[in-house]
């Protein structure tokens, strides 16, 4: 098989040990050398054996901290967006935040600096927190913490597939279960499924219209559902819509 420096070296990220032939005129006097069970062996080689690749069960993530949780999702392999992503997309925030945001997936500018809502809807986020006097840099009462149901960018930035979520959810539960905040804020129509289908089964075939202006549970912890900014940068008219599920979030941790 004829293969190019770039094709060998594709082939070589994706675990694939590519044989070269020998030779002709070598091949015949190696063969020639080596006793006739190693010719034999050498008729039939064997390519080495690639260990499965799966996802990490939730029981499996259980026992990783914050750095441990971290390296997996970036060594992770269990989809096929693996193979295009520049990086994966861990989280961002004080890991002892009381707000946790829930967006759906990177995009372009996430893919490239590893970071989630750096874009215009990322510019739209902070300003949205901003206005509830929260900020990803901050420490304390005015901390959030941000993460994405999907850790890698979907090509093209299409929705994620069924099959991507799934794959993805242990590493968001237990990016939850570490945290522990004291509420969710839910942006989009995947990160509310991917947070309350455990609680609502019917979530999967529901507006987000229809989730918004209630107070669900994730866990026993608050879940908001809004928005996602890329949306509202699409459809400015539904801002104030935003605004107050925000509102709601806000007044239910006044409450506790």
């Amino acid at each position: 098989m004829n293969l190019d420096q770039r094709q060998r070296a594709m082939l070589h990220e994706m675990g694939v040990q590519v044989w070269q032939p020998w030779p002709v005129a070598k091949a015949a006097a190696d063969l020639n050398a080596i006793p006739q069970a190693a010719n034999s062996a050498l008729a039939t080689p064997q390519t080495p054996e690639q260990p499965p690749v799966a996802a990490l069960s939730a029981n499996e993530l259980r026992g990783l901290d914050w750095e441990a949780l971290g390296h997996a999702v970036a060594q992770c392999r269990a989809c096929g967006l693996c193979q295009n992503r520049t990086q994966t997309v861990f989280g961002a925030g004080d890991t002892r935040a009381r707000w946790l945001v829930v967006g759906e997936a990177p995009g372009e500018n996430e893919d490239l600096q590893g970071q989630p809502f750096v874009g215009q809807a990322g510019l739209l986020l902070d300003n949205m927190l901003r206005a509830l006097g929260l900020s990803r840099q901050a420490s304390g009462e005015q901390a959030v913490y941000i993460a994405n149901v999907l850790k890698c960018r979907p090509p093209a930035n299409r929705n994620p597939s069924p099959q991507e979520v799934q794959q993805c959810q242990p590493f968001l539960h237990r990016q939850v279960e570490l945290l522990q905040p004291k509420i969710i804020l839910a942006l989009g129509r995947f990160a509310a499924q991917a947070l309350l289908q455990t609680s609502m089964p019917e979530v999967a075939n529901m507006a987000l219209g229809k989730l918004r202006g209630q107070v669900h549970r994730y866990g026993g912890i608050p879940v908001v559902v809004s928005y996602h900014p890329a949306y509202l940068l699409r459809s400015p008219q539904d801002k104030a819509k935003a605004w107050v599920d925000l509102c709601l979030a806000r007044s239910l941790m006044q409450g506790n």
